[in-house]
């Protein structure tokens, strides 16, 4: 699987977390607590819709360095080898 198909994943499920998003409106340099106003539970809500629709682990440490949707994107394509 691509980089793009897991960035197109990345950005459905904050779409889908957040209800108010076009997955196509989600770019990579979107901070996620000024732009989409995620608080420390949408922080562990994000991070375990991520794991189920990646099959993977993301530690607390992994996810609270994530401040962009690009920075959650790479980690994506870092914990899977870029195959998701």
């Amino acid at each position: 699987m691509t980089q793009l198909t897991i960035e197109a994943r990345v950005a459905k499920v904050l779409a889908d977390h957040f209800g108010r998003l076009d997955p196509a409106t989600v770019t990579p340099d979107l901070s996620l607590r000024e732009h989409l106003k995620a608080d420390s539970l949408d922080g562990v809500e994000i991070a375990l819709a991520l794991e189920e629709e990646f099959s993977v682990q993301i530690t607390d440490d992994e996810c609270a360095e994530c401040t962009t949707v690009g920075e959650l994107q790479q980690l994506l394509v870092k914990l899977t080898g870029g195959a998701a």
